[in-house]
């Protein structure tokens, strides 16, 4: 968030004294400007690391700052050019955590190298950042100014539009960015091997002015006019298992349904613990997931996990429908579903019409095989006669 032109000033008013006489208050106060260009220009490199089992995406942002401040103004204030402290003005950056600083930059003003020192000066407040004191380089009527950054930093990355005018520009190699705040992109082209985004932004559409003075704290305003980018991992392992067990009420009916047809169509009986058993096997399928897929990666998780339940599930029915092919349907039912959901899991975009015409499929195969059947007499004893 930055830069901020700080320029402090003698204040003077006068109160009436104990003995009567009115006597002359002084106290130095300070005026914020903003600049009247700002252009920010930065690559983002980033990569995933690792505590334990978990990742977290981490990046190093290389940024180019620069823009142009006009002469501060203060005729407005009613302010007196004797008492304008310009030996004492200040430029400060902030930034959210100063750690993150990699470089030990320096400021161009007006073509002339200045050191960053740390801290936000006199005037910034509290708070993190960088400053330059600027005494004796604050004559004409304009100071140009540009340096450079270099972030280390995580999740995502966002700046402040202080500029009348402000105009930013990132690339990086991360393929899924989520870009946040109160400003999207004017220009954003997401690639396989990263993204390219452009904001350009008018001060027109911010909640502060251009220049401030001191007995007006613009801080919150100009933080909640954030915005940038977050590093979005679009699917991991958490979120498919999430999804996964979206889906488990779903694939209970089906099964249970498929025993339930052998009820009805093969007139073979299935005990409820029975049923209850093959659901505790389907259930502890997504806790297999889970826990599989934070050593070994989704997709072999996914067919272990597929693998292990629907053996499990396939030799059981051996014994409960007395037969290896009513088992070997089951089991192939239980397949189907599995690698229906697996597709669903991996196409986000099209999961809401592949999940539509899947459930109609699955309704049509219903209908048609229970077309014939007589549901007055399921579930009749054989004798005909009901009591």
């Amino acid at each position: 968030m930055g830069p901020v032109l700080v320029v402090p000033y003698v204040s003077r008013w006068t109160e009436e004294a104990k003995s009567g006489q009115q006597e002359t208050k002084t106290t130095v106060r300070y005026c914020s400007f903003l600049p009247e260009d700002l252009e920010v220009s930065g690559k983002i490199d980033s990569e995933v690391r690792y505590r334990g089992i978990f990742g977290v995406p981490v990046y190093r942002l290389t940024l180019q700052v620069k823009g142009r401040f006009l002469q501060p103004d203060f005729t407005d204030w009613g302010i007196a050019a004797a008492d304008i402290l310009w030996d004492r003005a200040e430029m400060w950056v902030r930034i959210s955590d100063a750690r993150a600083i990699q470089n030990q930059a320096a400021l161009s003003w007006n073509g002339a190298a200045v050191p960053f020192a740390p801290g936000l000066g006199d005037f910034g407040g509290a708070g993190s950042g960088i400053h330059v004191p600027l005494k004796g380089r604050m004559t004409g009527r304009g100071y140009e100014f540009s340096f450079p950054l270099i972030l280390n930093g995580s999740v995502g990355a966002y700046f402040a539009p202080l500029g009348r005018g402000t105009t930013v520009t990132l690339a990086s190699n991360w393929n899924s960015p989520s870009f946040q705040g109160n400003w999207l992109p004017t220009d954003r082209r997401v690639r396989p091997d990263g993204f390219d985004a452009t904001w350009v932004i008018s001060s027109l559409g911010r909640n502060y002015p251009q220049r401030w003075t001191s007995e007006t704290n613009m801080t919150k305003e100009m933080e909640e006019s954030r915005f940038g980018v977050d590093l979005f991992t679009s699917i991991d392992v958490y979120r498919l298992s999430e999804r996964s067990v979206k889906y488990e009420s779903l694939f209970l009916i089906l099964t249970f349904l498929t025993l339930w047809m052998f009820e009805a169509i093969e007139n073979q009986r299935i005990h409820s613990l029975q049923y209850l058993l093959v659901g505790a096997a389907m259930c502890l399928f997504y806790l297999l997931l889970l826990s599989l897929s934070e050593h070994t990666g989704f997709l072999i998780a996914y067919l272990l996990a597929s693998t292990g339940v629907i053996g499990l599930i396939t030799a059981y029915c051996a014994a409960v429908l007395k037969g290896v092919g009513r088992a070997a349907l089951v089991g192939g039912i239980v397949a189907a579903l599995y690698s229906y959901l697996y597709i669903l899991l991996n196409n986000e975009d099209y999961a809401l019409l592949i999940g539509s015409v899947g459930l109609f499929l699955i309704l049509a195969a219903v209908m048609y095989l229970t077309r014939k059947m007589d549901w007055y007499e399921t579930g009749v004893p054989s004798s005909g006669i009901v009591r």
